[in-house]
């Protein structure tokens, strides 16, 4: 059974820092493409960073300079930093891990950032 387990979201002031841990477990990470989403109120689930099985990195515009993602593929874990943040970068996000043959999501982890 494939399971992803987000942590590290919270509530922060713009312009601090939060760290997101994505454990996957039942399923073979380093062979996966993985990724953040996240999902604001009333907004489509949108794209973050991903970070492919060859360590190929994408991240949206609105963060590309402040969030980085990272994988430890010994721990089957995906990371996102975020730093600089802002009030429009709250929502959920979410993990994502994309084998050959099926997408897995997490639950989500709540991020709120106050101005």
């Amino acid at each position: 059974q494939v399971q992803l387990v987000e942590s590290g979201g919270g509530l922060v002031q713009a312009g601090g820092s939060l760290r997101l841990t994505c454990a996957a477990s039942g399923v073979t990470f380093r062979t996966s493409d993985v990724a953040w989403y996240r999902q604001a109120p009333g907004k489509q689930r949108e794209s973050v960073a991903s970070i492919s099985s060859g360590v190929r990195t994408y991240y949206a515009d609105s963060v590309k300079g402040r969030f980085t993602i990272s994988r430890e593929n010994t721990k089957s874990t995906l990371y996102l930093q975020m730093n600089s943040l802002e009030p429009e970068d709250t929502a959920v996000y979410y993990c994502n891990v994309k084998t050959r043959l099926n997408n897995y999501w997490g639950q989500g982890t709540q991020v709120t950032v106050s101005s």
